[in-house]
């Protein structure tokens, strides 16, 4: 391959553990409390509970563009119920909830428990964190 007008060679071995260092730089998985979010290779984003053991709960978008839209969609104050309206069925709507409020990119955080209800946050407001009810 040439580089930078500079031509390498690699082996088979160097070649294979080139395109797995590239995969692992392109997907990123981070953990939060209760869900994980994953950049995948293919430009997906997974959203999935933590620690969960089934396809049943993670939800895969096309990217996470895709989820910030749905984001963008929800009223000031949401819930699993609103979530659904999307076509999300289950528990994937509440583990959404959830990630949305655990997620530093969504400014937004639990105001209730019952029924689970995050709240957007508006420029300058301290609400919309977990008020423990």
């Amino acid at each position: 391959m040439t580089v930078a007008g500079e031509r390498h060679e690699l082996s088979r071995a160097e070649a294979d553990e080139l395109r797995a260092a590239l995969g692992d730089a392109l997907t990123e998985r981070r953990e939060f409390v209760r869900t994980v979010g994953t950049h995948r290779e293919d430009g997906s984003y997974v959203v999935e509970r933590r620690n969960a053991d089934s396809s049943g709960h993670s939800k895969v978008f096309e990217s996470f563009a895709a989820l910030r839209r749905l984001y963008d969609r929800l009223p000031a104050e949401f819930t699993a119920e609103d979530v659904g309206r999307s076509g999300l069925t289950g528990g994937r709507r509440h583990m959404l909830v959830r990630h949305f409020a655990e997620h530093p990119a969504f400014d937004c955080g639990l105001a209730k428990r019952q029924p689970l209800t995050a709240a957007k946050r508006t420029s300058g407001d301290e609400t919309g964190g977990d008020t423990g009810d």
